[in-house]
């Protein structure tokens, strides 16, 4: 637990006030002696005290083990001190990791609750600020918009270790907890589509790093497990804000939704500063480099990320990961079609938020409240999803990684090519079961066989894109939290004049045809994305 607050925000401020006797690490106590291998035993250093000591030669390497020789740089490579070195956040205890993992499965609950959590006071804007529907639709959309342009500025920071993880995280999120309690007590209609496009432009940082952080915290063979409940948290979110703000917005303010987002996010954020712990391991290996050097004053003492990155400037090295979101894009094709494809399904999710008071509402009479509590079927969706993929990895994908490790990338998208052939049938079933003389649980039917098939789709995705470019894991997600948050963006506007123009059924089957046709571009990029990958001028560059 005492090491739980030490790598939380609190515990990092607390050491850089008072000084590194408050919650000290294991190399700062006294007596600290580098483990080192057996070979190296009679050249080990102790670090603090007056243990005897063999003082090694100048090509020795005496600090952590694992590190055989002085690198060419004329660095000595500071890593994981062993096998088991609890440091290491794949090395935490399994209690340690799921503590961890909570908590970012539940900012990025909290902050993408905040995308629909006003949609019930939308109505109560077209009346008090004298707007159309579509500029009403606005509190959705420039909230979509926001959380995916956020990522692209904030989240490759993550990549940087010299800022790791919790930096964007804290830094990002406070402001967003700051704009939101702004947002709430905003009076004009301009000014609240400006604060809802900054509410999400600062929550997007969270919700594009999760997967990193995942990444950090669970070995390969097990990160699937994590990222089940990360894309169900993501689910989640925007189904369930409805729920929350569906029955006291119409009984009292539509500030309410806001204040609800607050109560929710002063939760997280103080789960956030007291006990989330730093994950990137770059970033701990870097901090462990720099104490070293303080206590031994041995200025050779360097991380695996300070001798690649050498002297090159931050605002350069920086530079270099704003930039990756865009050029994977652009120079892997399959890249490029997975987040537009991830954009057209998260479209179509988003534009469900327009059709569910046609359908539920004005065809069933459901109350706000009530029409709120039918996104709960995305629990419902979530749990056939889950489960689903949750036995493809424990009984294929698991024991396919101890055999071959990463294997095909490819590979891993072939459970995301039968849930991309299912997906539209979800659809049509919801298109043209939305009728009075129909109860309302079939078209209800429709969509949690949509977003079952979605689930697996994004599961699939969220492993299959940092399998191509590992290092680049948080600029992945980044570009494809842009392109998704984009195309929803405009499906939240666009869907509107659809289903009133040509109605529920129809409307539904233009998005169900256009899901049906990118069947076979997820099939094409199963089949042949090995091949454009290996074509891809980013790959070389990688």
């Amino acid at each position: 637990m005492p090491g739980i607050f030490r790598d939380a925000p609190f515990g990092q401020i607390c050491r850089m006030v008072l000084g590194p006797q408050v919650f000290p690490y294991p190399d700062e106590k006294e007596g600290f002696q580098f483990p080192v291998p057996e070979s190296e035993k009679k050249k080990s250093v102790s670090i603090h005290g007056d243990v005897e000591r063999a003082e090694p030669d100048e090509n020795s390497l005496s600090p952590p083990s694992g590190s055989e020789s002085e690198s060419k740089s004329d660095h000595q490579s500071v890593s994981w001190y062993s096998d088991g070195d609890l440091e290491n956040p794949q090395m935490w205890s399994t209690a340690k990791k799921t503590f961890t993992f909570f908590q970012i499965c539940l900012l990025t609950f909290s902050v993408y609750s905040g995308s629909a959590i006003i949609t019930p006071a939308q109505p109560v804007f077209i009346h008090i600020f004298g707007v159309s529907a579509q500029e009403s639709s606005l509190m959705l959309s420039m909230y979509v918009l926001g959380y995916g342009v956020g990522p692209l500025f904030f989240s490759p920071m993550s990549e940087v270790p010299r800022l790791g993880r919790n930096i964007p995280y804290f830094a990002s999120f406070t402001l967003f907890i700051i704009i939101t309690a702004v947002t709430s007590r905003v009076s004009n209609f301009p000014g609240l589509v400006v604060l809802r496009f900054l509410q999400g432009f600062l929550g997007g940082p969270v919700l594009a790093t999760g997967g990193a952080s995942a990444a950090d915290i669970f070995s390969f063979p097990k990160i699937s497990y994590g990222l089940i409940f990360w894309g169900g948290a993501a689910l989640a979110g925007p189904a369930l804000g409805p729920l929350l703000a569906g029955f006291s917005v119409p009984l009292t303010t539509w500030r309410w939704s806001m204040y609800e987002l607050l109560i929710l996010c002063g939760f997280s954020w103080l789960l956030l500063f007291f006990c989330l712990p730093e994950t990137n391991a770059d970033f701990i290996l870097l901090k462990r480099a720099q104490r070293l050097r303080r206590s031994t004053g041995n200025e050779k003492l360097r991380s695996e990320s300070e001798i690649k990155q050498g002297n090159l400037q931050f605002l350069n090295l920086l530079g270099g990961y704003l930039t990756t979101p865009f050029l994977v894009m652009l120079r892997d094709p399959s890249i490029a079609f997975i987040n537009l494809y991830t954009g057209l399904i998260y479209g179509i999710f988003y534009s469900f938020f327009e059709s569910f008071p046609i359908v539920y509402t004005q065809i069933y009479g459901f109350s706000v409240g009530i029409t709120g509590v039918i996104f709960l079927c995305v629990i419902i969706a979530f749990i056939f999803g889950g489960s689903t993929y949750l036995c493809l990895t424990k009984f294929h994908y698991e024991p396919y990684t101890l055999k071959y490790f990463v294997g095909s990338p490819e590979h891993r998208l072939l459970p995301g090519v039968f849930a991309a052939f299912i997906a539209p049938f979800g659809i049509f079933i919801f298109a043209w079961t939305s009728r009075e003389d129909i109860t309302w649980v079939a078209p209800t039917i429709g969509i949690v066989l949509y977003l079952s098939c979605v689930f697996i789709l994004t599961m699939c995705i969220f492993i299959y894109l940092p399998m191509s470019y590992p290092r680049y894991a948080a600029s992945l997600f980044a570009a494809n939290t842009f392109l998704r948050s984009a195309v929803a963006c405009g499906a939240i506007h666009f869907s509107q004049p659809l289903f009133n123009n040509l109605g529920i059924g129809k409307g539904c089957s233009v998005l169900g045809g256009l899901t049906f046709g990118c069947f076979f571009g997820i099939f094409a990029i199963w089949k042949y994305g090995d091949k454009l990958r290996a074509r891809s001028t980013f790959a070389q560059v990688y």
